[in-house]
């Protein structure tokens, strides 16, 4: 689900080749561009000396898809029925692997054809509608690039939202349960033995501090933090699966199959966990051999699958209906499940930076070139102040962790991991003769992901309208 741009110094971009390090050797490559379609699986990226190693692209898919939408799994799996939330699971998990692959072919292949080394999402959409045989797709091709960039920060900001209301939550129940705590681990959930203040204040206290954060705009100086930050949800993550497992009780009354209304909430807390679409490319094109990504993205996405799968289930199966929007909410009120709370808190904090680099990348530069140079640092302070206040804004209108997971995944989500990756794949190679079973593969995943976009989007909303606590009344358990 993350998809934190993976790199070290300010973002350079390798769209062309005259951006593209070791330009001078261009000459020397070979003319690839006129390969066919069915040959990109030998795919070699252009000057390409160095890059990550399969280890390290690994260790970055895993962390890009492992996060807030992992908690939720548990859910996810009740709102579809503990018979067909795991089999759901499984199919999106092929799927959306499957969309991922898309992705890399039709850069690949565009890469080649357009000797350009380097393509990111916004501009493999562009790209491929420059090559279909329509005109007016071709006339319009740089909308295709404008859309996704306007998902991307859509998708990113919608975490930083997401993170303001896990925070909030997970730190108000620690300081609710404070007097209460202790080293008795047998309770089943946490309860609240006194109110502290408002989940929206906790939110306004992190503010400065987020803002302060993001105010680090190389991610070089945010490195250790983050590896500090992988550490602490890691372990969180075992003291997670120890406690499922360890106190797990089996019961037969929970309902196989869930109404459309529940599943459509699903589709959507499932697809945000999923989302790991925007980081593929930029691990590709970090990759030292990017002919050996196939296999990094399979076995990562396998074990990625598994982790949503075993959790989701076994999650539900031991909190059953008492399941919230984080399964961290539901631990008990002792210290070593408290400092769960504490240390994956601190490892969202962190990773709120990440997430929010994505989308300041695209925005903040628009409104640098509108001023003088002299005026461009206060600007891009300023702008990156005013979007962490929208975010913090709009997770104080929406303090509902699942709602706003939910909401985030059919609209943003949706569109890029399920809707676009077949679309992209039919205006690549359409002028190449694509088969029809591929064409009609691509439109029945591209059908399936929008009808998930309108139900998703539809009943989070009615949700809202219909079912929200009055502010007044909000407390760490109205989250439904």
């Amino acid at each position: 689900m993350s998809t934190e741009k993976l790199t070290t110094k300010d973002y350079n971009d390798y769209s062309s080749t005259e951006n593209s390090p070791g330009h001078d050797h261009l000459s020397s490559s070979p003319d690839i561009s006129s390969r066919s379609s069915d040959n990109f699986e030998n795919y070699q990226r252009l000057n390409e000396r160095t890059g990550t190693t399969p280890i390290e692209t690994l260790i970055h898919l895993l962390k890009g898809n492992i996060g807030t939408g992992l908690l939720s799994l548990p859910l996810a799996v009740k709102n579809a029925g503990i018979v067909l939330g795991p089999i759901s699971l499984i199919i999106m998990g092929v799927v959306a692997v499957h969309c991922m692959r898309l992705l890399v072919k039709c850069s690949h292949y565009l890469s080649a054809k357009l000797q350009k080394p380097y393509l990111d999402y916004g501009s493999v959409v562009m790209y491929s509608l420059e090559e279909c045989p329509n005109h007016w797709l071709r006339k319009h091709s740089s909308v295709g690039r404008i859309l996704v960039e306007f998902f991307l920060i859509l998708t990113q900001l919608g975490f930083c939202c997401v993170y303001f209301v896990f925070l909030a939550d997970n730190i108000k129940q620690v300081v609710d349960v404070a007097n209460a705590t202790n080293n008795n681990c047998n309770q089943n959930v946490t309860t609240l033995e006194s109110a502290s203040m408002d989940s929206r204040l906790y939110m306004l206290s992190f503010l400065p501090f987020i803002i302060l954060l993001v105010y680090i705009h190389n991610l070089k100086y945010l490195a250790p933090f983050s590896l500090l930050a992988n550490l602490a949800m890691c372990v969180s993550l075992v003291l997670i699966y120890w406690y499922i497992f360890t106190s797990a009780t089996y019961t037969n009354d929970l309902p196989p199959v869930a109404d459309w209304k529940s599943y459509a909430m699903f589709f959507g807390t499932a697809i945000f966990s999923f989302e790991g679409i925007g980081v593929v490319l930029p691990l590709e094109n970090k990759l030292e051999d990017p002919r050996k990504f196939p296999v990094i993205l399979y076995s990562g996405m396998a074990i990625v699958t598994m982790l949503y799968l075993t959790l989701g289930v076994m999650g539900y199966i031991r909190f059953g209906s008492e399941i919230e929007g984080s399964i961290t909410l539901n631990l008990p009120a002792c210290w070593l499940y408290q400092s769960v709370k504490i240390l994956y808190s601190f490892g969202i904090f962190i990773t709120y930076a990440l997430q929010f680099f994505v989308a300041a990348e695209i925005i903040v530069p628009v409104f640098v070139a509108k001023v003088p140079e002299r005026w461009g640092l206060w600007v891009n302070l300023a702008v990156r102040a005013v979007l962490v206040i929208i975010t913090c804004v709009l997770a104080i209108l929406i303090p509902r962790l699942a709602i706003v997971i939910t909401l985030v995944g059919s609209i943003s989500s949706s569109t890029l991991a399920l809707i676009i990756p077949p679309l992209l794949e039919i205006a690549t190679y359409y002028s190449e003769g694509i088969s029809r079973w591929k064409i009609a593969k691509d439109i029945v995943i591209s059908v399936v992901g929008f009808v998930g976009f309108v139900a998703g989007t539809f009943v989070s909303i009615e949700e809202l309208v219909f079912y929200t606590v009055p502010l007044t009344n909000i407390t760490a358990g109205d989250h439904r």
